[in-house]
């Protein structure tokens, strides 16, 4: 691969998902891409190069997904789910008891297990929400993904990965070497193709938004931006979950971290309400007012 072939994905990839790759990652784009090539009949990396060029939509569609980070396992990173589980969901049931409704976006949902992995919390805590609406919406930039979380079909390897036997007996049924969640579980999550870079206040407001493990692609400047519009997308006394590796400080003051709890954060209504208000000239001018 050449430097300018490099620079050229670098870009394309910075544009179209947000993915910020450093100078020296050309064996990540490599090992990412050589087997696309292959797949497509391809020599290798020059040739996607100069059919993309050429305005092949399907194959810059093809190299975005090659390209995004897919690692996921049911029930990652346990702190997140036991927050969900002994400190979100009760205050939700609290806060929300007059209108029993709950809503939750799992943002760069990948294969599903993270969405599914809250469903079951909420299956398990059913007696507590009866009579009340749930509504998981799970979104990725991938299609693939996207349909494979759909299917709710993982293998052996996949199962074992996080989730607790007595969960895969009660929720899945195995089919060859394969494990399915239950209709009822799949039923409870929604799916969307969406791109974080993108405008997604179509999606509506939500009590608890899960966003880990996608943002520490990303440069500082499409950071905070993301984070000031998830403010937005979260309800004042709603919650954002991040990955452990991800944080708001120091990027923008949107969001305040929750005391005592790692990667939860509420809304900081206050300064959201401050950067609404300086922002106000600025829209009026740019709309000719």
């Amino acid at each position: 691969m050449t430097p300018p072939d490099y620079e050229y994905l670098r870009k394309l990839l910075k544009d179209q998902s947000g993915l910020d790759l450093s100078a020296d990652k050309q064996y990540l784009i490599e090992s990412r891409l050589l087997p696309l090539a292959r797949k497509c009949g391809l020599s290798g990396i020059p040739d996607i190069v100069q059919k993309m060029k050429g305005g092949s939509a399907s194959l810059l569609t093809q190299v975005v997904e090659a390209m995004t980070t897919n690692e996921t396992f049911f029930f990652r990173d346990k702190v997140p789910f036991e927050h969900f589980r002994d400190m979100i969901m009760p205050e939700i049931i609290k806060t929300r008891a007059a209108r029993k409704s709950v809503r939750i976006w799992c943002a760069a949902g990948s294969t599903g297990q993270e969405p599914y992995s809250l469903a079951m919390c909420l299956k398990e805590m059913s007696a507590s929400l009866a009579g009340w609406r749930t509504e998981i919406i799970a979104t990725d930039l991938s299609q693939e993904v996207l349909e494979k979380s759909k299917a709710g079909i993982y293998s052996q390897f996949e199962v074992q990965r996080g989730l607790p036997i007595q969960m895969l007996v009660k929720y899945f049924k195995q089919t060859g070497e394969f494990w399915q969640i239950n209709p009822e579980l799949r039923g409870m999550v929604q799916h969307r193709q969406l791109n974080l870079l993108h405008d997604f206040s179509q999606l509506g407001t939500f009590d608890v938004i899960f966003c880990r493990n996608v943002l520490i692609y990303f440069d500082q400047d499409t950071k905070i931006n993301i984070f000031n519009r998830l403010q937005r997308a979260t309800e004042p006394d709603g919650f954002l979950v991040l990955g452990a590796a991800e944080t708001v400080v120091g990027l923008t003051e949107t969001f305040k971290p929750y005391p005592e709890r790692r990667g939860l954060y509420r809304p900081n209504e206050q300064r959201a309400a401050k950067t609404s208000a300086s922002m106000a000239p600025r829209l009026a001018a740019a709309a000719g007012m």
